[in-house]
């Protein structure tokens, strides 16, 4: 998976000395064919055009049909908002030049061939030993990453922020359509995905030893080739001072991906509050956050969620303002709280990707209006 570098748009040089939190955003995308939709085999043809500039912060992902970036690090959203506006504007120029087109979307909306995984010694081992839980056409997630101060931290931080990861899973749902067809989710890329063995909430964990020795456990085991097949929801990076949240599928618009961001950076800050004053994590049932995100899965934010509190249903809608409303602080001291709460009226206004896809589709009754729609979304933001 590519990792956020620092390149252009950097953060605020006079924001040094500060108990403000970096935030970093990776974005799956899938390359169809222009007219069909289908999902192509493109990744190598769109990589020769991506400007020189760029390319350190584009990356192959699993299958030939998708294609990744990472942005800088920031410490504002108005920093992350321009690298994924000129990130995604370069890409989608590119695909186009190569004879494809650039989705953010989570799996392949239609049916067709399964483009080959790309010719990586890794990833043919991973093929070899799991088979047939390769997923379909392109399995496209948005990660992101935010920084802490040590790994035993890190570790804390997971444990805080795990009951609070499904509602965020909801926001994110983008991938209703699947071999031509409405599979009944909100996000079908999040049930392929979870076949993997390595798929799973984050479980509570005790301290930092006690993470690595889970990693090697699983490592020992086969269900993992290496610490990079660590699919948990939230984990520690290998490489960078970040915890990672990896919870649903790659955003529509680059206003989508910033609400995210700007909402898992002040769920992690949140979470850094309450480990300094000693309060402790929401004890939550494992089974019962499999539950909660499959019920994000299939619903969205047009049905209802699990309470991290109660294990009862709730409007979904529901839940994450009271989310937002522990955020509060967090927001505030970060300076996105007016951000979030436009960009919030903005989701409640047009739906999830998923509920967007629905509305195209029940119109014109044409996935190939569809895929023209994400496109269009993937480039720039919503219209009003």
């Amino acid at each position: 998976m590519a990792m956020v570098r620092q390149a252009a748009a950097a953060p605020n040089p006079a924001a040094v000395e500060t108990d403000l939190l970096t935030v970093g955003v990776e974005e799956e995308f899938l390359l169809v064919d222009p007219e069909s939709g289908v999902a192509v085999p493109a990744v190598e043809a769109v990589l020769d055009e991506v400007p020189a500039e760029l390319r350190g912060q584009v990356e192959r992902e699993f299958q030939t049909s998708q294609i990744e970036i990472g942005s800088p690090p920031g410490l504002e959203l108005s920093s992350i908002r321009h690298s994924l506006h000129l990130l995604r504007a370069a890409l989608a120029d590119a695909a186009e030049r190569a004879g494809a087109r650039l989705l953010a979307i989570g799996t392949g909306p239609v049916d067709g061939p399964v483009p080959p995984v790309v010719d990586k010694p890794r990833f043919d081992r991973m093929v070899e030993r799991y088979r047939l839980l390769v997923p379909g056409p392109g399995n496209n997630g948005m990660h992101v990453h935010v920084g802490i101060p040590d790994p035993d931290t890190g570790v804390q931080v997971l444990n805080h922020v795990r009951p609070w990861l499904p509602i965020l899973h909801a926001v994110t749902t983008n991938s209703p359509f699947s071999r031509s067809e409405d599979t009944g989710y909100a996000s079908w890329r999040s049930i392929e995905w979870e076949r993997w063995p390595s798929v799973a909430p984050t479980p509570y964990l005790v301290n930092h030893d006690h993470y690595r020795r889970l990693i090697q456990q699983l490592i020992d085991s086969g269900v993992m080739l290496d610490e990079g097949m660590l699919y948990w929801y939230a984990r520690l990076s290998a490489k960078y001072p970040t915890v990672e949240l990896r919870i649903g599928d790659v955003c529509p618009t680059v206003d989508d991906a910033v609400l995210v961001a700007a909402l898992v950076r002040a769920l992690v800050a949140t979470a850094l509050d309450d480990i300094a004053a000693g309060r402790p994590p929401l004890p939550t049932d494992h089974h019962l956050l499999v539950g909660a995100h499959w019920r994000a899965a299939h619903d969205g934010m047009e049905g209802a969620a699990v309470d991290p509190h109660s294990g009862e249903l709730r409007p979904a809608w529901d839940l994450l303002h009271q989310l937002v409303g522990r955020l509060g602080s967090a927001l505030d001291r970060h300076g996105d709280h007016t951000e979030v709460t436009r960009l919030l009226e903005q989701l409640r206004q047009h739906g999830t990707g998923a509920a967007r896809q629905r509305s195209v589709y029940a119109r014109t009754g044409r996935l190939e209006d569809v895929v023209s729609e994400v496109a269009r979304q993937t480039r720039g933001e919503l219209s009003q």
